[in-house]
């Protein structure tokens, strides 16, 4: 189930102090973006008369820090920092995140000691890996890249992943998916401590047209097929992206348009996709029907007709059992 919050504004009587960690080979889009939601939120909050955010980008060792793409950042030392009241903490990850954590015992020992400090801590992207190796991920949910996800699982076995959402919280501890929804992100933090006005003013400013919660997937059921080394059934999800109003799209049928029995067939599938045949036949039918939540104006009950559902409630329940929100709600917060 992936966690949609619901963000009450807090009081705001102080500076927030807000620390970017940098690192050898970040990328620099993870942290630049949340950079800006910060800055931007900030001067909104200060054109009110309200305290913003100070804002400081930091590293082990201070001074120039190269990202992946090459880009040099000025940073302050962290141990700067160590006598002030942290508030929020922005990690962000790296195309060889491998590479950084057999390199990063000192910043992952930081981050384990100012995680009990600061209010929050926050990762973008595969971020969490050094979250995760800080200790900061155990028996929890998070959301990291979706082509992460298996390496996460790989070298963090306790983490329960989120494969499809666009950021997670749980606690204190804040998990996003890949580069952009490092907005969606900071627009969620931005929102929990000034409110969902100056979270949509940021929003306008940086040309983000959809504010997307948690609850979003972040890519299709059919590219990710695509990229699930399930070539032999590619034809077959082609199929049932055409033929998703069909209310009996069962194992037997399935595995006829593929020339294969209905019990190897469900073997095979399981084996090469990670689910079952009846488990991508709903998400199928659930991305078909968001996409009309979004798109068209048909209302709920067309919509779970059309997507092969049966009936509103079927859909419903689909609808909360994997984004924790109803259609109609689904529909309020995503409808373009």
């Amino acid at each position: 189930m992936t966690y949609i919050p619901e963000f009450p504004p807090l009081p705001l009587h102080q500076e927030r102090c807000v620390l970017f960690v940098a690192f050898p080979d970040m990328s620099l889009l993870d942290l630049t973006v949340a950079q800006t939601v910060f800055w931007a939120a900030s001067r909104y909050m200060e054109q009110r008369g309200l305290p913003g955010y100070s804002r400081h980008t930091i590293s082990l060792n201070g001074g120039l820090v190269h990202s992946a793409e090459g880009v040099a950042l000025a940073t302050l030392v962290l141990v700067e920092f160590a006598d002030v009241a942290v508030d929020t903490v922005i990690v962000p990850g790296s195309p060889d995140i491998e590479q950084v954590l057999d390199n990063s015992m000192q910043l992952v020992e930081w981050l384990h000691q100012i995680s009990g400090k600061a209010r929050r801590i926050a990762s973008v992207c595969s971020g969490a890996f050094l979250l995760a190796q800080a200790g900061l991920l155990d028996g929890k949910r998070a959301a990291t890249h979706w082509a992460m996800c298996d390496l996460l699982k790989k070298h963090f076995p306790s983490i329960e992943i989120e494969r499809d959402a666009i950021f997670v919280q749980e606690d204190s501890v804040w998990t996003s998916a890949g580069v952009s929804a490092g907005i969606d992100l900071a627009l969620a933090l931005v929102e929990a401590d000034c409110g969902r006005d100056i979270a949509m003013k940021v929003a306008r400013e940086l040309v983000v047209f959809l504010k997307r919660p948690g609850g979003q997937s972040q890519f299709s059921e059919l590219l990710q097929s695509q990229v699930q080394g399930s070539a032999a059934f590619d034809g077959l999800h082609l199929w049932l992206a055409d033929h998703i109003g069909n209310e009996n799209l069962t194992v037997d049928l399935l595995a006829e348009r593929v020339g294969m029995s209905p019990r190897n067939f469900a073997r095979v599938y399981k084996q090469r996709t990670g689910r079952t045949p009846a488990k991508a036949v709903e998400i199928f039918r659930l991305e078909a029907a968001r996409r009309l939540l979004e798109d068209s104006e048909r209302n709920a009950d067309q919509i779970g007709r059309q997507c092969g559902f049966g009936d509103e409630e079927r859909m419903r329940v689909t609808f909360q059992r994997h984004l924790a929100i109803s259609p109609t709600d689904y529909r309020r917060r995503f409808s373009r």
